[in-house]
């Protein structure tokens, strides 16, 4: 029986409260409590969760108005039987690619599931005596951005136990601009499960919507879904966070860099985890450069790469405050630069690489020697079919 799709749009208060057809195309750089984040629009969603027993999926940063999600809705009288946390664990402190064991919150005594690990789609046995799910995490607009493949595995498993779900739309702070390789489907994983670019320019409910309407969660199964939108959110925007979406992304900056510097994660490179300012530099043992840094095992840094070596490169912030003024597009030259310095050592790439590109050409054009300009024209067809998918789905 075909599942009847619920899109929820909250039309009057969203014509109301969206200012997104009258901004200006010049980037600019707001607090994330500027928009109003779809949990906070409590009036659209509590109804839907009335006498219904609720699974929340969240982390540390599913707060509005500075309360936990969890907390507020307890507060409220919502039955919330369990908690299912993503990467980092739901209080969001452990490593890249650490182990997220399941548990109790300590805070409200609910159970937590990970969904983390070998555990990444949520069991039918865990899903038992659940009514409905409401997931609410921050997205940062990143095909290898983990939580977008975690919202695809949560929306299968509630197809195929027949319950709704509804997403709390929030802040894409890199929704401004699409870019990158489109993944090309031989090289799907967690990190990218989808055929879109690198940064797809979509907020995590807007995703939602594509993948159900696109028919992507696995055998073209669909979820009765709800999108709860946003107030006054501004695509052009650069999105300060107020709690950072996982360790390694401490502020704004770090966020905006991250597209372009995660692609060093595939190679022998460091991306300044260990310091003070990941995913604002670069650098490596061996390679020239006007900045240096030493990473160092520390809370959320366990064993990073170079630990206690001095490392030689770059430091991009001056570049991120300068956001005004630069191309609104990954910086591919930084790449290119690094593995032109570092070409004679074989490891420059590692097997990772593939997995956070989506496809194989870019390592070898890089190797190749082929210019910037190059390859990104290579990428321009498979973007132009993308943006025709992509505008099906646009809310704001």
């Amino acid at each position: 029986m075909k599942r009847k799709i619920l899109i929820f749009f909250a039309i009057i208060s969203f014509i109301l409260l969206n200012v997104n057809a009258q901004q200006d195309k010049k980037i600019i750089l707001l607090d994330a409590e500027d928009a109003v984040v779809g949990a906070s629009r409590t009036e659209f969603y509590l109804p839907l969760l009335k006498n219904k027993n609720v699974g929340i999926v969240g982390n540390q940063a599913s707060i509005f108005n500075g309360v936990h999600l969890v907390d507020t809705l307890l507060s409220l009288d919502v039955n919330i039987v369990k908690i299912f946390s993503p990467e980092h664990g739901f209080r969001g402190t452990a490593d890249e690619g650490a182990y997220i064991a399941s548990g109790v919150d300590e805070k409200t005594g609910l159970p937590i599931v990970s969904l983390y690990g070998k555990n990444r789609k949520p069991l039918q046995e865990q899903l038992q005596g659940i009514d409905i799910l409401l997931f609410d995490l921050q997205d940062v607009g990143v095909r290898f951005y983990t939580y977008i493949s975690t919202m695809t595995y949560v929306m299968e498993a509630a197809a195929e136990n027949n319950i709704p779900i509804v997403i709390l739309d929030r802040p894409n702070p890199n929704g401004f601009y699409v870019d990158g390789p489109v993944l090309e489907p031989e090289n799907a994983s967690f990190v990218g499960l989808h055929q879109v670019p690198v940064v797809y320019g979509l907020t995590i409910g807007e995703y939602a919507m594509m993948v159900n309407g696109e028919r992507w969660l696995d055998g073209g199964v669909q979820c009765e879904l709800t999108v709860i939108p946003m107030g006054n959110y501004i695509r052009n925007a650069i999105y300060k966070l107020p709690v950072k979406p996982s360790p390694n992304l401490p502020d704004w900056q770090s966020v905006y860099l991250y597209p372009s510097l995660c692609f060093f994660e595939g190679t022998n490179v460091s991306v300044g985890r260990g310091t003070e300012t990941p995913f604002q530099v670069f650098g490596h043992p061996d390679m020239n450069g006007d900045f240096t840094f030493t990473p160092k095992t520390t809370s959320g840094h366990n064993a990073p790469l170079y630990s206690d070596k001095e490392c030689h490169g770059k430091c991009l912030l001056e570049y991120a405050n300068n956001f005004q003024n630069n191309e609104q597009r990954i910086q591919l030259q930084w790449l290119i630069d690094a593995h032109n310095q570092l070409k004679d050592n074989p490891k420059f790439f590692n097997n990772y690489f593939e997995k956070l590109s989506g496809t194989i050409s870019l390592r070898e054009m890089i190797n190749d020697g082929v210019s910037e300009k190059e390859i990104r024209e290579s990428w321009q067809d498979d973007i132009a079919k993308y943006l025709k998918i992509r505008e099906k789905y646009l809310i704001y």
